[in-house]
């Protein structure tokens, strides 16, 4: 980065939007992690809601490849649509969306590995979603923000 291109960065600059968001991803890649995540939700739904089955042990083994499929469209989606932008922080957000693909993939391998418990599949579960929502929180406060030339 040369002397030039530090001093246009300044603070309450304003960049323009083909800086903060880069080349525009595919819309299949956006669809296919939306299906992903509602996949993953009624993955985990579905064992909840249906209590009384879990209790007694009659509950199918569908909920775990809905689940895992699921888990495998978002990882690939999340992979495929990485950000191209020029905003180090959103660069970041977007890798801990790739995260959150990541643990729902480890909770997937838990829901066959351990056929008895629920604690680590859920966990890891908890922790992709925990992460999915501060990120959907924050990729579009940063990206605002950096529109108005706060971020660099």
């Amino acid at each position: 980065m040369n002397m030039k291109d530090k001093n246009n960065r300044r603070p309450g600059r304003k960049v323009s939007i083909d800086d903060v968001t880069g080349p525009k991803t595919a819309p299949v890649w956006t669809i296919a992690s939306t299906i992903g995540l509602l996949m993953i939700a009624a993955g985990t739904l579905i064992p909840i809601l249906s209590a009384r089955e879990t209790a007694y042990g009659n509950m199918p083994d569908t909920f775990k490849y809905i689940f895992a499929a699921g888990a495998a469209v978002l990882i690939i989606a999340r992979i495929f649509s990485s950000y191209k932008g020029k905003i180090v922080r959103l660069k970041r957000l977007y890798r801990i969306e790739l995260w959150s693909a990541i643990f729902f993939c480890a909770a997937a391998f838990f829901l066959f590995y351990e056929k008895d418990t629920t604690r680590n599949w859920l966990a890891f579960t908890l922790a992709g979603a925990a992460i999915q929502i501060y990120t959907s929180f924050m990729i579009p406060r940063t990206m605002r923000k950096a529109l108005n030339g706060e971020v660099e």
